[in-house]
């Protein structure tokens, strides 16, 4: 979330991935960073373990939802 925040504030549009597990973690480190609405993609937790097929199932979802996330960033910076 820090990474995707830092370069979004430097006019990169970013979207971070966050595992189910750690979705109020991300919403606190945004509020903190004064974007308490900044949109993230959430992925099933755990991905440490995971083989080919599962990460790339989950890299599926989440591109479902980065798409829209960069493509709504893209729309207000431009």
């Amino acid at each position: 979330m820090h990474d995707a925040i830092a370069a979004e504030r430097l006019g990169i549009p970013a979207a971070a991935v966050m595992t189910d597990r750690f979705v109020r973690s991300a919403q606190v480190v945004a509020q903190v960073n004064g974007l308490p609405d900044y949109p993230f993609a959430v992925i099933g937790h755990p991905v440490a373990n995971d083989d080919d097929a599962a990460l790339r199932a989950k890299a599926e979802i989440a591109v479902k939802q980065i798409v829209p996330i960069l493509t709504q960033r893209a729309a207000e910076s431009g």
